[in-house]
């Protein structure tokens, strides 16, 4: 199950998030956990360079593209292979919708349009597509 997808900027500041069966007192939590993920490990990652994590039983995948931060949270069929295709897919989306890696000023620019192709995305992850078929969907 994909738990979660996030965007920030490089200070942290959460741009974009998506829960799925995430409780709503749990949300703050695994904000505050991804954002201090990406400020400890991301500094000088190169664009689109996967780094992985696992608290518990869950899955995280992160990595940069710009000037922001892209996180994928998952857990049981969602480990991560599945997760890395999911950002894969994220980050593609991201550079159409920009036209190139977004600094936070493009990203803030085109907002709206980011956010319907995240949904339309992450729609497609949590009601209808196996992992294995992410990729090709898009």
């Amino acid at each position: 199950m994909l738990l979660a997808v996030l965007i920030a900027n490089s200070e942290g500041n959460v741009l974009v998030e998506r829960f799925n069966g995430v409780p709503a007192e749990e949300r703050l939590h695994w904000r505050s956990f991804l954002v201090k993920l990406g400020v400890d490990n991301l500094r000088g990652v190169k664009n689109e360079e996967l780094l992985v994590a696992n608290h518990k039983s869950v899955y995280i995948v992160y990595t940069v593209l710009g000037d922001v931060s892209i996180f994928a949270v998952g857990k049981d069929e969602y480990d991560e292979l599945a997760l890395s295709e999911a950002i894969f897919v994220i980050t593609s989306a991201l550079k159409d919708v920009c036209g190139k890696p977004p600094t936070e000023r493009l990203f803030l620019d085109k907002y709206g349009k980011i956010c319907l192709c995240l949904d339309e995305i992450v729609w497609k992850i949590f009601y209808e597509v196996p992992p294995i078929k992410i990729a090709m969907s898009v």
